[in-house]
């Protein structure tokens, strides 16, 4: 195994940022429950206020309209609810839709019973199927209850884009709620819940470089709410009882701080990173598929097919090598699975595929090792095909 460990894997986490690591140790210093009156809680209150601000900017929200949760599995949990109030009146929304390339947090409709959750299909190119999308809610029962669709902005296998903002349009003039999850688009492209014109957006700490456990629902206004998942003391306005991960929170916040400052530069840099990557993986391995890579994705992220070689194997070979990559989602206990994101593309989800994602610390060097990684693996699979 070599050495030197080379860390690709940022879409499953991403390492802890020196500013959110600056800002915890900082934060450890802080004895008070955010939720008390004296000296000690006010100085908590004001560094979880902070952080607050911080994630809001981010995501082109009011501060107010934050409300911290334990990561984006408890978010998606809350907000996907048939039960929700405007002001004190209650609304029933009826019936869940889901893109059927969604997370498994999302996809598998949170307190919706399985059979008020329809999935929308997606085109070849993986994106949400809009024509299928407007049929279904103009075929919604009103009567019933409102419609919810739930669609992410970037897909967390294939970096695709979704076309939310038109979806958007879509659920708006049916007088239904939508949600996005935008756990892996938060930091890697403009975020504006009001531009998007979402209801709810989902986002995630240690996406961005802050630590696990913390993570936060958006909204885009107060006054129209989910029904409590987390009941007890009343903290985040009510909408989210228990004494907040203080320290989770304020890395969280100092996370999202830096992920706006570098937010360009970052980025443009990545990208061509990521560009570099799949130039050299089409010179080592002629035949590598590389999947969306004619629709908009996200800059860090390339998911691809090696034919013939098996999504675990790549992996381990991969990790013998001293790569960390990954075979797609990481929220299945290690588990390496067939992809419901290339099921739903039409492609054989038999074939496999691995991700690469890349991040702020990836260099031109640990490229070329990624590539010439590559062409041993790519190499040794045409050897074991000959020998067979």
């Amino acid at each position: 195994m070599a050495a030197t460990r080379l860390y690709l894997d940022w879409n499953a986490t991403a390492p802890l940022h020196p500013a959110a690591r600056d800002a915890m140790l900082r934060a450890m210093d802080i004895q008070g429950n955010p939720n008390s009156v004296h000296g000690e809680g006010r100085a908590a209150r004001a560094a979880v206020e902070a952080a607050r601000r911080q994630v809001a900017s981010l995501t082109g929200a009011e501060p107010a309209h934050v409300i911290f949760t334990s990561g984006a599995t408890e978010t998606a949990n809350m907000v996907l609810t048939p039960e929700f109030r405007m002001g004190r009146t209650p609304l029933t929304v009826s019936h869940l839709y889901v893109s059927a390339v969604e997370h498994p947090a999302v996809r598998e409709g949170g307190r919706f019973a399985g059979d008020d959750v329809t999935e929308i299909p997606v085109t070849r190119d993986g994106t949400v199927d809009l024509a299928v999308l407007e049929g279904l809610l103009v075929s919604h029962d009103k009567a019933s209850g409102l419609p919810m669709v739930a669609i992410m902005l970037a897909n967390n296998e294939t970096g695709i884009l979704q076309p939310v903002a038109e979806a958007a349009k879509l659920v708006q003039a049916a007088g239904g709620l939508f949600v996005v999850d935008a756990v892996q688009a938060a930091g890697r492209v403009p975020l504006d819940i009001n531009a998007i014109g979402a209801d709810f957006l989902i986002v995630s700490s240690h996406k961005i470089g802050g630590p696990k456990g913390a993570g936060a629902l958006i909204t885009r206004g107060e006054v129209l709410m989910p029904k409590p998942l987390i009941h007890g003391g009343g903290q985040e306005k009510g909408h989210r009882s228990g004494t907040g991960n203080t320290l989770a929170i304020i890395g969280f916040g100092a996370a999202a701080g830096a992920a706006l400052e570098e937010f360009e530069a970052r980025n443009v840099a990545i990208a061509r990173l990521r560009d570099r990557l799949e130039d050299g993986m089409r010179q080592v391995a002629p035949d590598v598929i590389i999947h969306g890579e004619k629709t908009g994705r996200v800059p860090n992220t390339c998911f691809f097919t090696l034919p013939g070689l098996k999504s675990e194997t790549g992996q381990i070979a991969f990790d013998l090598e001293g790569v960390a990559i990954s075979a797609g989602s990481a929220c299945s206990s290690g588990k390496v699975g067939e992809s419901h994101v290339l099921a739903a593309m039409g492609c054989d989800p038999k074939l496999g595929a691995l991700r690469i994602s890349l991040g702020s610390a990836t260099t031109e060097a640990d490229i070329d090792r990624a590539i010439a990684v590559l062409a041993r693996i790519a190499g040794r699979r045409k050897l074991a095909g000959a020998a067979a």
